[in-house]
This record gives structure tokens, sequence and C-alpha cells, in this order.
């Protein structure tokens, strides 16, 4: 066996200092192209998968459960922290109060995309073409999605539990503001709105921001008390995480330690999303820092040259 494994070694390595004849050669399958190729992995997962449903379900459940217990307490409302930054620079929670004592409405705010609905059309044409982000493809779906986008399990009873309770549902989303009437209309389609821009609706490019979130929570949180936020990505929570962007441990250790840590689950809830996301990039290195590797200890290397 050790000798027919080292004639054909040597037979592979002299076949490569030759000239083969094409004809000789099987042909390589063509890949498979279209409905046929296979999706990628994230997109299985978060579009098809069951796992994805029962974890977006139970985070829905655990969102409406918590803010109609808010809701429902009598002690002075007190806001979630929206990411405003305070005296110590870190995130303010605005106050609950008017000017003139009186309390303002509850409020709960969300993201949209693969928070509230599922961009299933668009991501079957990126899964489809294997093309990448197309600025103007995107405008398309966002104008003309109505109807195939999908809402993300869980989404329409958790909505409809929190506006049965009087807490008003409040959309913000990084949507241009020039796809405000598609992106209305795909939120009413999937039974999770209404959904009026400027009034429970706000996007990018509704102040001078552009993609930071944090000006149009200050301006949700002049008019509402907000008791609950969710999306996908922390910069729907606070851009303080957006501050950083190649600081990806810094970033993690943020998230998982101190004073943000506590409220995750406690007003902040984070919907699963691994098709995309600001947590796309970092090399081996960053990933896996000094401390949290390993690797084994080298082997004996196989006796392929026995009977030499």
């Amino acid at each position: 066996m050790t000798r027919l494994f080292v004639i054909a070694t040597s037979a592979l390595a002299l076949a490569g200092c030759t000239t083969v004849d094409a004809s000789s050669v099987a042909s390589t399958p063509a890949p498979a192209i279209g409905d046929h190729k296979p999706a990628p992995d994230t997109m299985r997962w978060l579009y098809a998968s069951g796992e994805a449903a029962g974890a977006s379900i139970q985070t829905w459940r655990q969102i409406a459960d918590y803010a109609i217990a808010v809701a429902q307490r009598r002690t002075v409302p007190q806001s979630v922290p929206l990411g405003l930054p305070d005296a110590d620079g870190g995130i303010g929670t605005p106050s609950c109060l008017r000017a003139d004592g009186s309390a303002k409405p509850f409020a709960a705010v969300f993201d949209v995309d693969e928070t509230v609905l599922l961009n299933t059309g668009y991501e079957y044409w990126q899964a489809y073409s294997g093309k990448s982000y197309d600025p103007g493809e995107w405008k398309q779906w966002a104008d003309d999605g109505a109807g195939i986008a999908q809402p993300v399990p869980g989404a329409v009873t958790g909505l409809r539990r929190l506006r049965e309770a009087g807490i008003t549902v409040i959309f913000n989303t990084n949507r241009n503001s020039d796809t405000a009437a598609g992106t209305a209309a795909a939120i009413e389609a999937t039974g999770t709105g209404p959904a009026v821009h400027l009034e429970n609706l706000f996007l990018r490019g509704d102040d001078a921001m552009g993609s930071r979130k944090d000006g149009r929570r200050a301006r949700i949180a002049e008019s509402y008390c907000v008791i609950a936020m969710a999306g996908d990505n922390l910069g729907d929570f606070a851009d303080i995480f957006n501050a950083e962007d190649d600081a990806i441990a810094a970033r993690r250790a943020m998230v998982a330690r101190g004073t943000y840590a506590r409220l995750w689950g406690d007003g902040w809830f984070l919907m699963p999303n691994p098709v995309y996301g600001a947590w796309q990039k970092g090399t081996v290195g960053e990933v896996f820092p000094p401390e949290t590797r390993w690797k084994p200890e080298p082997g004996d290397a196989p006796a392929i040259m026995e009977g030499q």
C-alpha cells in the first residue's frame, strides 16, 4: 500500500511538468446557478430554519411581556437609555415627564429590517444572482417589496399586544427617507403597521445625522417615554457602539460587561441576524485575541517514505 502511494504521488508530480491533452481530462461540472445553487448558510438559518423562527418568537414574547409589565407599574415612569450622551460620556436616559410635570405616553421603538420584517425578496435576489449589495437594486426593493417581505416570526403578535396595552409602536430605520412610501407599505403588508412617516416612522435623512440614530431617538423622546427598544444591530440602541468601527474586541467588551450588559432583556432586545450587519469585519487575529487561541501539538508526519 505504501509503495503504491509513492508511485501514484510521483506520477502526479510528473504530470505537472508535461502537457496534458484537454480532451483526455474529464470536464468539471459547471457550478450550479439560480434556484439550484446552495444558499449561504447564514440565509438558510435566518430565512428558513425553525431555530431562527423560535428565537425570534421568543424575543418578541419577551419584548411584549417586559413592556406591558413596565407600563402597568404604579411608579414614576422611567425611559430606557436611548443612546443620547450624558454628562459622563455614556448614554443618557431622557425624562418621561413633560415640563409641566405630566407623564409622556409610553412607546416602544423598533428597527425595521430583520427586526419587524424580513427582506426575503431582496435576499433571494442576492442568493440567486450572487451579487453583492447594490444601492439601486436595494431602493427598488424598498420601494416595491410590499407583499413579498415577510414579518419576522412573532412580530405581528408582539406588536398587537403592545398596541392593545396602550403602548405606541414607533419604527426607526436606516432605510432612506425617499423610500418612505414603500417602507410604510411593506410594514402595512406584513401586518405590523400602521406606519406613517414622521409620526411613527423615522428614516435616514429625517435629520442631518445620516445613519446615526441618536438624533431620531432624541426627537422621539421629546414626545414619548420609551420603555423598550429592539433591533438587530447595536446601532439600533446607541451610536456609541459605532464610534470605533475597527475596535472589535472593545465593542464586544462594551456590550458584554458593565453598564450596557444589564440592559439586554431589560429594556433592550436584540433580534438574531447572521446575514449582515456592523459585525461583518475582523481578521482571525482580531476575532481571536491571544488569550483565546489553541493549537494541537504537532504529531508525527506520515511514514510515506517507508521502504525507500
